[in-house]
């Protein structure tokens, strides 16, 4: 069976990591792609890797609105909407009504509170699809992502936090009242294809810096909401993102207080038991996760320490963010919606070197 996809936003960043996922797709084809901006443009003028390839890079970006909706829901099975919040849920919603799948991979579903989206993101366009959406981490909620119509997808940031911690919490294994302090580091595509002064080569390419730090970064509430749900209590976290000088991936280090005898093997059992996924890789002994040995996979590693001298327990994570951290996610979600096989489509070895 081959369902027909569609892109909007398919000019970005996380467009094009989704353009590259869906063409090696066995159960999928690319019938639309859309960008506001770039409409009436080929997708091989927008995306270069993609010129000269047959059906591909002669596709045209189309300008798609809400009024769009019935007739492109004849033209396609699933749309996966790469959108700024609000016109994502816009646009989105209104393919939802016209019955097509929706996977989307902006803000606008992933928080269950709609007073906490408002309070980070302001109005927001569709609440009453807000309880229908299922949060798009196939590791922690395969279950009820079956059968799902729309999705959201999961931000970079808290991919990364979420995964080596989330088996912590369910497990009881870390005390609760605590704050998790949260340090991550990630590529400059993060920032999305528009070009801005702090993130071009020549002001980001030799230097290293944080922002939106003190609890002012978006991301913030959902590492709170999902690390809550999975505690069984209300967690704050601290978290400090920081611009590395490197295009893509995501090294998140966080750090728990756990007591001198803390046996970290039981953390290893814990994500082996509660991340059953051929794209997740737990490291032993003295391997910890790196970005380069996920760049451009669909694959996270994770990794445990304990110190003994301060009590802290240490959980790390890499993922590719444009990967990981958004695209390949969406489809693995997708993917498991259908009850296909989950990493269908998806790159399992990192480009190396």
């Amino acid at each position: 069976m081959t369902l027909r996809a569609g892109i909007l936003g398919a000019a970005g960043y996380t467009g094009a990591e989704l353009i590259r996922l869906i063409d090696q797709h066995p159960q999928l084809s690319l019938a639309y792609v859309a960008a506001r901006e770039n409409a009436g443009k080929s997708l091989g003028e927008m995306i270069p890797s993609t010129r000269g390839i047959q059906g591909l890079g002669d596709l045209v970006l189309q300008q798609f609105d809400e009024g769009d909706a019935q007739e492109l829901a004849k033209k396609v099975d699933v749309v996966f909407a790469a959108l700024p919040h609000a016109a994502s849920a816009r646009l989105g919603g209104a393919l939802l009504d016209a019955g097509v799948q929706v996977v989307d991979l902006s803000a606008d579903f992933r928080l269950r509170d709609l007073s906490v989206y408002e309070a980070w993101y302001g109005a927001h366009p569709r609440p009453e699809l807000i309880a229908q959406a299922v949060y798009g981490l196939p590791e922690l909620y395969r279950k009820e992502l079956s059968g799902a119509q729309l999705i959201a997808g999961p931000g970079c940031y808290p991919t990364s936090v979420l995964l080596p911690l989330v088996p912590l919490f369910r497990e009881g294994l870390v005390p609760i009242d605590q704050a998790v302090i949260v340090d991550s580091k990630t590529g400059t595509s993060g920032a999305g294809r528009k070009p801005l002064p702090s993130t071009n080569f020549s002001e980001s390419g030799e230097g290293m810096r944080p922002y939106k730090i003190a609890g002012t970064h978006r991301h913030t509430p959902e590492m709170e909401q999902e690390l809550s749900v999975a505690a069984g209590s209300e967690m704050r976290v601290l978290f400090t993102p920081q611009l590395a000088p490197m295009i893509r991936g995501i090294l998140t280090t966080t750090y728990l207080r756990v007591t001198e005898d803390f046996d970290v093997t039981t953390c290893i059992e814990a994500a082996r038991k509660h991340l059953g996924s051929n794209l997740i890789t737990v490291l032993e002994g003295d391997h910890l996760p790196d970005t380069l040995h996920v760049r451009g996979s669909g694959r996270a590693q994770i990794a445990y320490a304990h110190d003994k001298r301060t009590s802290m327990l240490i959980g790390m994570c890499a993922i590719d963010n444009l990967a990981r951290g958004a695209s390949s996610q969406a489809i693995a979600a997708f993917n498991v919606s259908r009850a296909f096989d989950e990493d269908a489509g998806i790159p399992r070895l990192a480009q190396f070197p």
